[in-house]
Parts: C-alpha cells; sequence; structure tokens
C-alpha cells in the first residue's frame, strides 16, 4: 500500500499571475478541440473538391482523433519531464504549420496526413493546459480556474460545427484550417509571455510502457473508429479485441516494473481521481454521440443547411459558457457529488427531453428549450469533473494524471461516435430505412416525405443511448469523497521515490 503524504499547495513562482497564464493556454486548448468537430460540415465541400469517396473523408476525422489520443498518455509524462510550457509551444508549433498544410492539401491523401500532425500536436498540447493549472492554482481557488478550462473543453466541442459552416458559406473548406495558423501564432506569443516556466521533477521514461500503451491505443481507437467503415468485420474485432487484452498488459507492467512507471497505479488510490475519470468517459461518450442523430434529423427530415442545424445547438453553448464562471465559484465551495450528479441528471433528462421532439412536426422551441437545459446540466459536469480528478494529485504527477484524465476522455468519445452509428443503423432498419437515409454528401438534402417520420423515430431511438450513459454518470458521480480542502479525511497520493536516470 502506497504512503500518504500532505501534497504541496502549489509550485507557483512568486512572479507569476495565474489568470492571465489560464487565459493564454486556454487559447490553443479551445483550438485543438474546435478541429475535433469543425470539419464535419465541411465534408460536402471537401469531398467535392478533392474528389474523395466516403470512406476517404471519413478518415479526415479519424485520423485527426487517432492520433490525438495514442500519444496522450505520453505526453502528459513528458511535460513532467520536461516542463509543461516547452511541450505546450512545440505542441502549438507543429498543431499551427500542419494546419497550415491541411489549407494547402490539394488532395485527400495528403490532408489526411496533415491531419496526423495536428492530432499529435493535438496530443502535446492537451495535458500541459490541466496539469499547469493543477501546479500554478492552489487547491481551495482550483474549481474557477477549471470552471474555465471545462468550459472551454465544453464549448469547443458543441461550437465547432456553427464555426464550420460560418468559414464554409464565407470561404470555403481550406478556410476551417487557415483560421487555426493567426490563432496559433498569437496564442503561442501569450503562452511564451504569461505561462510560468514550472520547476521540473526528474522522470525516467518506461519505454515498454509507452510501447504497450501506444499500441492498446492505437487498436482499440483504430478498431472503433472505423469499425462501421468495415462492417465490423474480423480485423476489426481483432484490434478492439487487442487492444483490451494490451490495455490490461500494460497494467500488469506498470505494477511490476521496477523503473518509474509511464502511469503511476497509485493515482487510482484516490478515489476521486477514479471516480472523475470514469464520468468523463461518459460525459465524452455522450457530448459525442448525441451530435449525430440531431445534425442528420435537422439536415434530412427538417430540410436545413449544415450551418442551420449546427445552430440548434447555440442555446447549449451559450448557457454552458455563461454557467461555467458561476459553477467554477462553487466548485470550491460545494461537495462535487452534489454539482456532478445534478449537472448529470439535467443533462440526461434533457437529451430524453429532445428525443422526445425528434419529429416531422415539431416545433424549433420545443428543441431549443432543452438544449438551454443541456448547457445549464453540462456545466455542472465538465469543470467539476476535471477540478476534482486533480485536487489531490501531487505537483510530480499532475502531468501523469492530466494524461491519464484526458485519455478516458478522448476513448469515451471513440466508443460514442462508434455505439451511436451502430445504433443509428440498427434503428433505421428496423424501420425499413436502408443505407441509413443518407450520408455526409446528403448534408442539406431532405428526405422523401414518406420517411420523415419513421426516420426521425430512428433519431429519437438513438438518443436514448447517450442519455442512458449520462444516468450512469449521476451514479458513479454519487461515490465522490469530500476533498481534503473541504474538510474531507482522504490522504493526498504520494510520490514516489525518485528514480534512476537511464
Amino acid at each position: 500500500m502506497a504512503q500518504t503524504s500532505p501534497a504541496p499547495e502549489t509550485d507557483l513562482p512568486d512572479d507569476v499571475r495565474p489568470w492571465p497564464a489560464l487565459g493564454a493556454l486556454v487559447i490553443g486548448f479551445f483550438m485543438i478541440l474546435v478541429d475535433m468537430t469543425i470539419v464535419t460540415v465541411a465534408t460536402p465541400d471537401i469531398m467535392a473538391e478533392l474528389h474523395a469517396d466516403t470512406n476517404a473523408v471519413l478518415w479526415v476525422t479519424s485520423a485527426y482523433l487517432l492520433a490525438y489520443a495514442v500519444p496522450v498518455l505520453i505526453m502528459g509524462r513528458l511535460g513532467d519531464k520536461v516542463g509543461p510550457k516547452w511541450v505546450y509551444l512545440a505542441g502549438l508549433g507543429v498543431f499551427t504549420l500542419a494546419s497550415l498544410w491541411c489549407g494547402l492539401s490539394d488532395t485527400i491523401e495528403m490532408l489526411i496526413a496533415a491531419r496526423v500532425v495536428q492530432g499529435v500536436g493535438a496530443a502535446m498540447i492537451t495535458p500541459q493546459t490541466m496539469a499547469v493549472i493543477t501546479r500554478i492554482f492552489p487547491a481551495d481557488r482550483r474549481g474557477q480556474a477549471m470552471a474555465l478550462w471545462g468550459a472551454t473543453a465544453g464549448v469547443a466541442t458543441l461550437i465547432g460545427p456553427i464555426l464550420g459552416g460560418l468559414l464554409v458559406d464565407l470561404g470555403g473548406w481550406e478556410w476551417i484550417f487557415y483560421i487555426n495558423v493567426p490563432i496559433g501564432v498569437v496564442a503561442f506569443y501569450l503562452n511564451w509571455r504569461l505561462v510560468p516556466v514550472l520547476p521540473t521533477h526528474e522522470h525516467t521514461f518506461d519505454w515498454v510502457g509507452v510501447a504497450i500503451s501506444g499500441l492498446a491505443m492505437f487498436g482499440l481507437v483504430f478498431g472503433l473508429q472505423d469499425g462501421e467503415q468495415r462492417d465490423w468485420d474480423a480485423l476489426i474485432w481483432s484490434l478492439i479485441i487487442g487492444g483490451v487484452l494490451l490495455f490490461a498488459v500494460f497494467v500488469w507492467w506498470e505494477s511490476r516494473t521496477t523503473k518509474e512507471p509511464l502511469v503511476p497505479l497509485r493515482i487510482f488510490g484516490d478515489r476521486n481521481f477514479s471516480v472523475s475519470n470514469v464520468g468523463i468517459s461518459a460525459m465524452g461518450l455522450a457530448a459525442t454521440a448525441m451530435g449525430f442523430p440531431l445534425m442528420l434529423y435537422a439536415q434530412l427530415v427538417r430540410g436545413y443547411s449544415a450551418l442551420e442545424a449546427s445552430l440548434l445547438m447555440a442555446p447549449m453553448a451559450f448557457l454552458s459558457l455563461v454557467m461555467a464562471p458561476v459553477v467554477g465559484r462553487f466548485t470550491d465551495k460545494v461537495h462535487p457529488r452534489v454539482l456532478v450528479c445534478g449537472g448529470f441528471v439535467l443533462t440526461s433528462a434533457a437529451v430524453f427531453w429532445v428525443a422526445a421532439f425528434l419529429t416531422p412536426g415539431s416545433e424549433v422551441w420545443q428543441i431549443l428549450l432543452p438544449m438551454a437545459l443541456l448547457g445549464f446540466g453540462m456545466a455542472g459536469v465538465w469543470s467539476p469533473l476535471a477540478a476534482t480528478a486533480t485536487r489531490n494529485l501531487p505537483m510530480q504527477l499532475a502531468g501523469a494524471g492530466a494524461g491519464v484524465y484526458n485519455g478516458t476522455r478522448l476513448i469515451g468519445s471513440v466508443i460514442g461516435s462508434a455505439g451511436i452509428a451502430v445504433l443509428m443503423e440498427s434503428r433505421l432498419a428496423a424501420k425499413g430505412i436502408e443505407g441509413g437515409g443518407g450520408g455526409p454528401e446528403a448534408a442539406g438534402q431532405s428526405l422523401p416525405a414518406a420517411l420523415h417520420e419513421p426516420f426521425s423515430s430512428a433519431m429519437s431511438q438513438s438518443m436514448w443511448l447517450p442519455a442512458a450513459v449520462l444516468l450512469i454518470g449521476a451514479l458513479t458521480a454519487l461515490l465522490f469523497e469530500m476533498p481534503r480542502h473541504l474538510g474531507g479525511g482522504q490522504p493526498a497520493v504520494a510520490p514516489a521515490p525518485a528514480a534512476t536516470a537511464d
């Protein structure tokens, strides 16, 4: 059993201003998360201009997510070793240059390759944002900081389609990537000036753990992402099962290695960290899954353009952003069980509510109203989860904890994407609609009137998946313990003795 000792509140240098540093960090974080969803509305234009088929263009998103998810554990640990500021800046440079490459691509193969490089840059950035917050804000103020981080994560995944629709309409699909270049340059300058150079901690790299975790993430993420395209054939199931088995081997190795592990398993001894990881995987799954049936319903049944359809998410994004600072103030003062469980219950109720009104004859306000409730509920999940996950971790493990947390979120998103695709296909087949009623190339078109009712019913029933998973998140949140800064008795996770350098 691991020894316990108090974790230092912060290792913030005296001359650093935490809030300006956080403001600089979230610019790049927002940019990379927007790029997870911004491509969706540009898909028809990319297909037309680059002469790509449906399977090829889907890899524009899949390649990014795959390259993002696989190295995220490693990058969190790298930030602990060489400094989160330097890894963040390197990742921002890679991401910005890769965005320019994306915009200049004249073949679908070149675009996919550029998206892979973009994903690697995103993996370098993401764990550093959370690790820096953990290290520069004391525990009793960390909730407000994580509120901004959580609002950024939540709003970015929702605003991507809206921003993408505007940019495609105004300048073409290339501009969903070109827009990252000036933003990336500004973010690089601000982070260089405002983010502190934090003390590093001597770490060795567990290269066996790196290899096993990378292969496990690749097998699982690739299998889930590509499963629908390959009709869940033997190769896909081999990759998924192999990925799960490799994760089991990874856990065994991390518990047995005599060197410093890539993921110190003792961090899971903090119940709040473990519960937060389950919660964020549920939130990632639901946030990704619920958008697909809603967007298909809006475009194929109601005949909305991609931009018009994406505006259905505007109340959710707006309320989530407005409520984030309010929730942040309570995050530092209220038991996380109250905020997170309540947030999950509200989001689940809102998704069920939206599903009930996915009908051909529903009024727009009948969808916008529950979408506003959804944003209200999400504000109670994103930031409290992030703040609670890292409160008790010692500074030496901030990067490792952030890498695990963000890796868990990404895996939840991938499972959500794959799961909703399978469920939609199943429900459409049950309604007698073959071929899914259209694909990316059908965006902006309408189905024949005779198919409106069964298609709407299939999309409504598909929304039950994210709603049910959100209820599981609510039940999991009941397991939270009182944080130490609120008088809880749970001890901090003790850092392991320094490992001998290789």
